[in-house]
């Protein structure tokens, strides 16, 4: 039975939600640069930011707010018409908050390189419809 037209979509694996793994795709046009042609760095940060969240997230099964952003890496510049690929997930759970690394890997779309262009950590918070924090279920020790 072919799925076009179908409301089915492909469901993530099994450990998604324990990792909270998560990947979003973004081309990176000129309005997305700086003045060397670029990804400007703030952009890249909120890009960040967001995978970040949803990593959060998908880990705690609710809403969840930062709380720092860790040193983050620029290794290389990403020009404008490249593919890039953030990847977030929660390398430690404790009480109510978790540690998510991120990573933005950069593809020329003409010479198929693959690189890995920023990286960096963010501590995010389990929080309640009042904003405060709430616990998680931690990682197994």
């Amino acid at each position: 039975m072919s799925s076009r037209g179908s409301n089915q979509h492909p469901q993530p694996p099994a450990d998604a939600s324990a990792s909270g793994e998560t990947r979003l795709l973004e081309v990176v046009f000129p309005e997305h640069s700086n003045h060397y042609g670029t990804l400007f760095a703030g952009n890249a940060l909120s890009l960040m930011a967001k995978a970040a969240y949803i990593a959060g997230a998908r880990r705690a099964g609710r809403n969840v707010v930062m709380a720092t952003a860790e040193k983050v890496d620029f290794l290389q510049p990403v020009k404008v018409g490249e593919l890039i690929e953030i990847v977030a997930h929660v390398v430690r759970a404790g009480t109510s908050s978790m540690t998510v690394a991120v990573e933005i890997n950069r593809e020329n779309l003409a010479s198929k390189e693959h690189r890995t262009a920023m990286r960096g950590q963010f501590e995010m918070v389990a929080v309640n419809e009042q904003g405060r924090p709430v616990r998680i279920e931690p990682d197994e020790s």
